[in-house]
């Protein structure tokens, strides 16, 4: 890392042997603000800092130099945050100049060292830092006498308006540069000319860059400025969107931009990029042909690859336009702007733009809900075969997203994966990566190995980003990350950890604005975790309400919940005519899990008219295609089911050794509610296999009945653990006949008391125990 920022003053800016002569701009001024950050840059030569906090000075100063003119109070407060001493010792230096008298400033430029004048100096004079001090010197040195004086009264004004204004962080430093106009490296004169051009070009963009508000800013932009906001923005939204202006503050910015260069191609696509960012359609499909009128019009295509650049800016202007139909839905708006894409890629004979389109054919028919398996294979092969190493990596994620879902093994998935990440690690590939892992989360948990994506998700969580960290960022606003978040949230809701959870969500919404691309996963989230709250508390009142919210992001999602909900509220007709409904729509589209869930829920309405064999079939067919798909946690679900049909049927032994199958996997994998049913499945076994009987008739096996004592407690445990009185209510129940058929009156005592307590709060007739699972 080191080496990185030492190249600030050490290493030159060439390419191929030539030094950019014009990496500052040449109508720069000299300012109090650049007399400020030569204090910095002077103090950090002369003072004793430790290596931390020089590396974070170091990444300051590229900020610092390019960007707009700070006040005094926002430079402070920037430089302090690295490097408090630095800090104070600049405050010192400017105070010495700001109240002493002329000569004291006329002192620190004489005393400067420079990468000409001292050999021992850091800074190389090819270096950022060394043509910033070069610059800064050879403009101080062309100033007469009266505009040395001028900035010696600009700067005395720049200081003193601080202490002046301690609360008030905007100082008019618009006011500042007008006082500075006759400050001009190329010409010791003043004229009209002049002072018009630089008006034009070299007005401060944005005060707030470095402290990171939202004050806009007015006036005309100069190049370096202009491309220093947008460079900075575009990459803020890509990294780390609650870094960059918010949606309306960059708007206004860029329309201020754009009144004075229309033709701003660049501008242009940030406007595109930002319109995303609210979901405006219509702006930002505006945006986005707006850019490629102007990259066109521009000539900066033409002039690099002749003709060959308009039709290149075409091509990609049609295949971003089909990503922008596919991303809001519009499949045959998409479809046509795709087909116009292929059709001039393939008359420029462009091989990597017909790449491109084929990768976006196959997720447009995956978006249509085809089976775009073949495409899919065919575009994998054909961009190993020009080098795409990106392209083929998502097709092969492509791929093994469609084997999850068509019941492919995991360990063929994971073997496809791990190929994957060895091209990612050797192409530092650094989404896919996080694609990868946020992928094997979600693998391992549709299959019910929830330790195993708890492992991938916090893998991904702690992994280092490969990307170049500008501006203090880290890369963890991409899919891949609210993804990883959502499934920790909901495996910790899963074992009743409800504080965690709320931490978590409380991150997810701070680094997912709800308006922002990915803020719909983790609503969608939060809604399921709190339905699946309220109703294992049994509050249904409060769950019936979510379930709108939850179909307005999720049809199929809402649709489920909605069947639980009814089916909950005893309305058992409507619950069924909204799962069958349903189990047609996902056997349609292909949606194993939910067809299974489906399933489950409508055997349980068997249950609730006493049609225990006719359950069962269904049980049996839910099994068999959770067992061909692979997915251990909903066929451990559908043997409880089995278990308790069989129980009611008469055959407990049998049902206990169907439970000795599903029980080690619910126990290891299970949520708390799966956990405290399976137990509470097995005591209710165990009572009826040792005879107990309800009225106390009959001699009971003791050591069987013991040990259902000891299963009805740790059920009791789990039930607790999520606050589910209802089913608490039912273990006390078992509990006191259990302990009265046992002879133990207080332990009896004790369980009857807490289940009147529990039936006295619920208010609600307990459901006959025998009824549900």
């Amino acid at each position: 890392m080191a080496s990185v920022h030492e190249s600030l003053y050490f290493n030159p800016m060439m390419t191929n042997g030539v030094v950019h002569a014009n990496v500052f701009g040449i109508k720069d001024w000299v300012t109090p603000y650049k007399i400020s950050v030569l204090a910095l840059l002077y103090d950090m030569t002369a003072s004793k800092i430790t290596l931390p906090e020089r590396r974070r000075l170091n990444k300051l100063i590229l900020p610092l130099q390019q960007g707009p003119d700070l006040t005094l109070g926002q430079f402070l407060k920037t430089v302090e945050e690295c490097c408090p001493q630095t800090a104070y010792a600049v405050k010192l230096r400017l105070h010495e100049m700001a109240d002493g008298e002329l000569k004291d400033m006329e002192y620190f430029f004489s005393t400067l060292p420079t990468p000409f004048t001292a050999f021992d100096s850091e800074a190389y004079k090819t270096s950022v830092v060394g043509l910033f001090m070069r610059h800064m010197l050879l403009a101080y040195n062309k100033l007469s006498f009266s505009q040395v004086y001028k900035l010696y009264k600009s700067l005395q004004h720049y200081y003193h308006s601080h202490y002046a204004k301690p609360t008030d962080g905007q100082v008019d430093l618009p006011a500042l540069v007008a006082d500075d106009s006759d400050m001009d490296l190329t010409s010791t004169e003043d004229t009209v000319g002049d002072r018009i051009d630089r008006e034009e070009m070299d007005t401060p963009l944005h005060e707030s860059e470095l402290r990171n508000d939202n004050t806009p800013s007015r006036g005309p932009l100069s190049q370096k400025q202009a491309e220093y906001f947008l460079a900075r923005q575009a990459y803020l939204l890509k990294n780390d969107e609650n870094k960059a202006l918010k949606p309306a503050a960059l708007q206004e910015e860029l329309n201020n931009m754009l009144k004075f260069n229309p033709d701003f191609a660049e501008a242009h696509y940030l406007n595109y990029l930002n319109s995303m960012r609210v979901q405006d359609i219509f702006l930002s499909a505006h945006c986005l042909l707006h850019y490629f009128d102007r990259l066109i019009l521009s000539g900066n295509e033409g002039k690099s690859n002749g003709d060959e650049g308009y039709g290149r800016s075409l091509r990609y202007a049609a295949l971003n336009l089909a990503s922008l139909h596919c991303r809001f839905g519009h499949y045959q708006q998409a479809d046509l702007a795709l087909q116009e894409a292929i059709r001039i890629a393939q008359e420029s004979n462009d091989h990597v733009c017909l790449q491109h389109c084929l990768s976006w054919l196959y997720t447009l028919e995956q978006m249509k809900g085809s089976d775009s398996t073949v495409l899919t294979e065919d575009s994998v092969k054909m961009a190993a075969h020009f080098c795409l190493p990106y392209l083929a990596s998502l097709g092969i994620q492509s791929l093994v997203q469609q084997g999850a879902t068509q019941g492919k093994t995991a360990h063929k998935l994971m073997d496809a994966l791990k190929d994957t990440d060895i091209l990612h690690w050797k192409h530092s590939l650094s989404e896919l990566i996080e694609i990868s892992l946020a992928q094997t989360t979600s693998i391992w948990r549709m299959y019910g190995k929830s330790t195993m994506a708890l492992q991938q998700a916090q893998l991904l969580l702690n992994m280092s980003s490969l990307e170049p960290v500008n501006f203090g960022v880290q890369q963890n606003n991409t899919e891949a990350f609210a993804v990883a978040l959502c499934h920790l949230a909901e495996l910790h809701a899963e074992q009743g950890l409800y504080g965690a959870v709320s931490e978590i969500l409380l991150h997810l919404k701070e680094q997912f604005p709800p308006h922002s691309q990915h803020a719909k996963l983790w609503m969608l989230c939060d809604l399921k975790i709190q339905f699946e709250r309220h109703m294992n508390e049994g509050k249904y009142h409060l769950a019936e309400p979510l379930v709108t919210a939850i179909a307005a992001i999720n049809k199929t999602e809402g649709l489920y919940r909605k069947g639980q909900v009814l089916k909950a509220l005893n309305r058992s007709t409507e619950a069924y005519s909204v799962l069958q409904r349903l189990q047609v729509h996902c056997e349609r589209t292909k949606c194993t899990e939910v067809v299974i869930r489906v399933m489950l829920s409508t055997a349980e309405l068997h249950w609730e008219s006493s049609g225990f064999s006719t359950a069962l079939p269904l049980l049996l067919q839910a099994l068999s295609l959770a067992r061909q798909h692979h997915l251990q946690q909903l066929a451990s679900e559908t043997i409880l089911h089995l278990a308790f049909t069989q129980l009611m049927l008469g055959v407990p032994e049998h049902a206990l050794r169907v439970l000795h199958e599903a029980i080690e996997p619910v126990l290891a994998h299970g949520s708390v509610m799966d956990k405290g049913r399976a137990l509470l499945l097995t005591a209710r076994c165990q009572m009826a296999v040792a005879g107990f009987r309800p009225n106390g008739q009959g001699q009971a096996d003791l050591p069987l009945a013991v040990l259902a004592v000891d299963t009805l407690n740790e059920a009791a445990a789990y039930f607790s653990k999520l606050n589910c009185k209802e089913r608490l209510r039912d273990v006390h129940y078992l509990q006191a006949q259990l302990h009265r058929s046992l002879g133990q009156t207080s332990q009896c005592n004790k369980s009857a008391m807490l289940f009147r307590l529990l039936d006295q709060e619920l208010q609600s007739p307990a459901p006959p125990v025998s009824m549900r699972l």
